[in-house]
C-alpha cells in the first residue's frame, strides 16, 4: 500500500484546525499531504498569512470561519463538513508542528487490527524535554478521565487523534474550546465507544510552536466542565452502568462471577460488601448511590459489589429498617418503644421519622454499622473458605 493510500483503507479524512499558525503551517500541510488529498482546513479567524498560505493549495478543503471561537468549534466544524461528504473517521492534527504526519498509519494500523475506536496519539510525557507544565497537566487530566470514564490512559491531551465519526453522531456536546477535547472523550466512552492510546512522536520547539492555551482561563474552564462530568458520572453514568450490569448478570451469576471468582482478595470483597451495607441502611435516602461509590473509588474496593449491597435498602424493606432503626434508637435513649408506626400508613413515614429523628438517627447509626460489620465478617468467612478450596496452579 502506498502512502496516498493508507487513509483510504479506512476511508479516513484529515482535519487540521489551525489559528495563527503560519510558521509551521506549511511543513504540516506537506506532511499530511504525503499521506492523502482528502485533507480539511479549518482557518479559526486566523489574522496572520494564514489566509495567503492557504490560498497557494489547490485540493483542499479550506473552511474560513471570520473570527476566532476556539479549537472545539474548529474541530466540531472540520467534523460536519468530513461527515457530509461521507467520511467514516477523521485524523486530527494540531498546525503547530508539534505532530509528526508520518505517524499517520498509526492509527490506521490501530483500527484495522483492533476495530473501530477514538485513538489518542500517545506523546509519552514523562520523557525527557517535556514541558513540566504539560506533563502535570496531562497528568491532571488522565486523572480525572479515569474517574470519570474507569478508562486508564497515558495521554488524554494530545490533539494527533483519529475520531470514528458515525458512532460520535448523536452525541450532544456544548464546549466550544479547548475543553472540548475532554468533553467528546469523556462522552464517547460513556457512549460505549473504545477509547485507546497509540503511540506517537512528538516535537516541542519553542522557536517554532506557537500555543494559544492560556493557562488561567482555559484550565478554569476545564476545571468546570471536569466538575461537571464528575456529577454526572456520580448521579446517573455510574449507577447506570452498574444497575445495567447487575441486571444483566442477575443475582446468582453475580454472586458466582462477581462475589466469588473475582480477582480481588476476599478482604477488599468483604470489605467492598460491608461498605455497601453500611451505606445502604444510613439515614443518606437519595444520596447512597453517590456516597457509596465515591467511597469505593477513594478506598479503591470493588464499585460493582459495594453498589449491589447499597441496595439492601430497596422499597419493600424500607418500611422494616425505618421501624426497626426507630425501636433500637428509642431502647438506647431510655424511651419506650415506638407503638405508634402503622404498616399501613405509608404516607405518615416522613413525619413519624420527623417526629422521632433522635431515635431514628441513632438507630440506623447502630443497625448500619453492626449489620455491615456481621455481612462483612460473614462475607470474609464465606470468601476465604471459597479461596482456599480453588485448585493450586
Amino acid at each position: 500500500m502506498t502512502d496516498n493510500e493508507v487513509l483510504a483503507s479506512i476511508n479516513a479524512c484529515v482535519i487540521i484546525p489551525t489559528y495563527n499558525n503560519a510558521k509551521t503551517l506549511p511543513r504540516v500541510l506537506e506532511g499530511v499531504f504525503r499521506y492523502t488529498a482528502r485533507t480539511i482546513v479549518v482557518n479559526d479567524g486566523s489574522t496572520d498569512a494564514t489566509s495567503e498560505i492557504l490560498a497557494g493549495y489547490t485540493g483542499v478543503t479550506v473552511i474560513h470561519l471570520p473570527r476566532n471561537k476556539g479549537k472545539g468549534n474548529a474541530l466540531r466544524t472540520g467534523f460536519r463538513e468530513a461527515t457530509a461528504r461521507g467520511f467514516d473517521y477523521a485524523v486530527t492534527i494540531d498546525s503547530d508542528g508539534q505532530h509528526f504526519p508520518n505517524d499517520i498509519p498509526v492509527f490506521v494500523r490501530a483500527i484495522e487490527a483492533e476495530g473501530m475506536a477514538l485513538l489518542i496519539g500517545d506523546r509519552n510525557m514523562e520523557r525527557e524535554g517535556i514541558p513540566g507544565k504539560s506533563s502535570f497537566g496531562n497528568r491532571f487530566s488522565n486523572f480525572w478521565f479515569r474517574f470519570e470514564t474507569g478508562i486508564n490512559l497515558s495521554d488524554t491531551q494530545s490533539g494527533f487523534r483519529l475520531y470514528p465519526l458515525k458512532a460520535l453522531q448523536g452525541i450532544r456536546f456544548y464546549t466550544t474550546k479547548f475543553e472540548f477535547e475532554v468533553e467528546v472523550i469523556v462522552k464517547a466512552a460513556w457512549r460505549g465507544i473504545p477509547v485507546r492510546n497509540v503511540p506517537v512522536k512528538v516535537l516541542y520547539d519553542p522557536t517554532e510552536r506557537v500555543s494559544h492555551f492560556r493557562p488561567f482561563r482555559d484550565f478554569t474552564r476545564i476545571s468546570i466542565l471536569n466538575t461537571w462530568l464528575v456529577l454526572v458520572t456520580l448521579f446517573y453514568i455510574r449507577p447506570r452502568d452498574y444497575f445495567r450490569t447487575f441486571r444483566k448478570k442477575g443475582f446468582r451469576r453475580f454472586f458466582l462471577e462477581d462475589l466469588l471468582h473475582s480477582d480481588d482478595p476476599p478482604w477488599k470483597k468483604a470489605s467492598s460488601v460491608a461498605l455497601g451495607v453500611l451505606i445502604g441502611l444510613s439515614p443518606f435516602w437519595g444520596f447512597q448511590t453517590v456516597i457509596v461509590l465515591f467511597l469505593a473509588v477513594v478506598l479503591r474496593l470493588n464499585k460493582l459489589i459495594a453498589f449491589a449491597f447499597s441496595n439492601v435498602s430497596i422499597p419493600p424493606l424500607i418500611p422494616f429498617i425505618i421501624y426497626a432503626c426507630i425501636q433500637i434508637g428509642s431502647f438506647l435513649v431510655g424511651l419506650p418503644a415506638k407503638t405508634a408506626f402503622k404498616w399501613q400508613e405509608i404516607d405518615t413515614y416522613e413525619p413519624f421519622i420527623r417526629q422521632h429523628l433522635t431515635e431514628y438517627l441513632l438507630g440506623s447509626v447502630v443497625l448500619a454499622t453492626v449489620s455491615a460489620s456481621v455481612f462483612g465478617l460473614a462475607s470474609y468467612f464465606l470468601l476465604t473458605r471459597q479461596h482456599h478450596r480453588k485448585p493450586r496452579a
